[in-house]
């Protein structure tokens, strides 16, 4: 009999544009070789231009679609995107409590690119206090470890290790500080330990892509991806950056929107270089 194929499972919002939450995810496991199962949190309408409505999830049904899959599927690593509210917050971290040995990758998804929040204010509480800290790995951007820490984004922006150093130490989870908002002109990602170790990580970054849309998405399920396949965190980080480089390279037009493509890969995680930090 064939060895099993593994199986990850995304906890998020549709997009209709196709560009992010479970789309991308569902993309990312494909690409790696994970099979992906998929428990939605909301149905949204957007395009890469902008999100014009939400629809969150029964919390029943969303606690139906995670019990289903986790009856027929071993799974190997779940993450989370687009949670929407406290009460969907707390079905997952349900889910999490069932399943302590799962892998979890959670992306606070807060704001859209476009502005648009993607996260009640009400619900930050729940999140931080039942999710984040029965995460494997916490994946937020600048702007969200911002709102986490209840500090101006300027401070985080100018002083990243010091933030990813104390998000990591308040939660108890390790957190990789994406810094994509940054104005580097390589892509800089910082994994921070509670225990104040931290690893950088930087690849090159793509001049002028064509698309940024869902950027955040592709990578946080590109490490749910590879810790399903056993990897350990850092390679699993490195193989994502990688992986996430490719798709803004092979960026094209479709339509007055532009998606990712499936142009030959120009990077491997060899181009993600990876330095200790003091």
């Amino acid at each position: 009999m064939a060895e099993n194929i593994p199986a990850a499972v995304t906890i998020a919002g549709s997009d209709s544009g196709g560009g992010a939450g479970i789309e991308a995810d569902l993309r990312a496991f494909w690409a790696h070789g994970v099979h992906g199962c998929a428990a939605l949190t909301a149905l949204t309408a957007q395009n890469p231009f902008g999100v014009g409505r939400v629809q969150g999830a029964d919390p029943a049904v969303l606690r139906d679609q995670l019990a289903r899959v986790a009856e027929a599927f071993a799974l190997r690593a779940a993450k989370t995107g687009m949670l929407l509210n406290a009460v969907l917050i707390d079905v997952v971290a349900d889910f999490a409590e069932a399943h302590p040995a799962l892998p979890l990758v959670v992306d606070p998804v807060m704001v859209a690119t476009s502005g648009a929040r993607l996260l009640d204010d009400s619900a930050v509480g729940v999140l931080t206090a039942r999710l984040l800290p029965r995460a494997t790995l916490l994946t937020p951007n600048l702007p969200e470890a911002a709102a986490l820490l209840g500090r101006p984004f300027p401070a985080v922006e100018a002083a990243p290790q010091a933030a990813a150093r104390a998000l990591a130490e308040r939660l108890g989870v390790r957190v990789l500080l994406k810094g994509g908002h940054a104005a580097a002109r390589a892509s800089l990602d910082l994994l921070a330990a509670p225990e104040g170790a931290c690893l950088a990580f930087e690849a090159p970054r793509v001049e002028a892509p064509l698309t940024t849309h869902g950027t955040g998405c592709a990578l946080s399920a590109a490490i749910a991806a590879g810790l399903a396949l056993g990897r350990p965190l850092p390679e699993a980080i490195r193989a994502a950056k990688a992986y996430v480089a490719n798709l803004l390279a092979a960026a094209v037009p479709a339509g007055r929107a532009a998606v990712y493509g499936f142009a030959p890969s120009a990077f491997t995680p060899a181009d993600v270089r990876v330095s200790p930090l003091p």
